[in-house]
């Protein structure tokens, strides 16, 4: 399959080995796209060296993608600085020639505490790199593809907490409740330009991060173990399984192809059947 031959795609938060970005990059690899992996490069606060992609790591998921057959480059980028994620547009449109994807994925997902417990330093961390980080590359993008004239996809990779509560999670619930209302509203207003935003929800999926969250929660709701805990989440799911970054990838293809050019301001539940509204 090559249905993305030619096209460029920019997918935040892709640096790391198992990582939900990783995966969906692959797959954009495998039908022949111009991959671009990006992530923060170095540790700063609230982004320790264990949650974060370092440009090492970066090159490592772009070396892979190229052995895949696709065409890879790293952009390092700290989304929270909007002057950043312009460099990053430029530097791809510089080496790529164009920019025809932009898939916002970074996010922090680690923060797990109770509200009362949340400072507020670690509200702000979550919602700056997971809501704000969203908007600064869409906007970004978004002029490119506008002035470009050829149209072009943005997808945010929101997830099952942007439509419920859960405990122990209030930044990161909110965060991803506030992409849901960036992505219908940039809708609107991209339409015009042949711009689809949409934003993809997955349930659990067991990446790096995900097992931090089993960890913490495995523990907080009282299972003997990681897997007992697994166990009960796969036999509450119509499905009977987690999610899998294959999943959350196809869903992205989709909505970055031709087929889903009348396909705007929608947030995909991608759960097995877990999340329906």
């Amino acid at each position: 399959m090559a249905q993305f031959a030619g096209k460029t795609v920019i997918v935040t938060g892709s640096g790391r080995h198992r990582g939900l970005g990783q995966g969906i990059l692959q797959r954009f690899a495998d039908e022949g796209a111009n991959c671009v992996v990006s992530d923060i490069g170095s540790p700063k606060e609230h982004m320790g060296s264990d949650h974060i992609g370092s440009t090492a790591e970066m090159e490592e998921v772009a070396q892979e993608l190229i052995e895949r057959g696709g065409q890879a480059m790293t952009a390092p980028c700290d989304v929270r600085d909007p002057d950043a994620c312009q460099a990053m547009i430029n530097a791809v449109v510089n080496h790529f020639g164009h920019l025809d994807i932009m898939i916002n994925n970074a996010g922090i997902g680690y923060i797990m505490k109770p509200l009362l417990e949340t400072s507020a330093d670690e509200w702000r961390a979550v919602i700056d790199v997971n809501l704000s980080g969203a908007f600064h590359c869409t906007k970004a993008a978004a002029h490119h593809m506008a002035d470009r004239g050829e149209g072009g996809r943005i997808i945010n990779i929101a997830s099952q907490a942007a439509k419920s509560g859960f405990p122990h999670m209030v930044p990161y619930c909110s965060s991803k409740h506030g992409m849901i209302g960036l992505t219908r509203s940039a809708a609107v207003e991209l339409a015009q330009e042949k711009i689809t935003v949409n934003a993809v929800c997955p349930n659990h999926v067991t990446t790096g991060l995900g097992e931090k969250q089993n960890a913490y929660f495995a523990n907080y709701k009282g299972f003997a173990d990681v897997e007992a805990y697994l166990e009960d989440m796969r036999a509450r799911n119509p499905s009977g399984r987690t999610g899998l970054p294959s999943d959350i990838a196809a869903a992205c293809a989709w909505l970055a192809s031709d087929d889903a050019a009348y396909v705007t301001g929608e947030a995909m539940n991608v759960s097995g059947g877990e999340e329906m509204h």
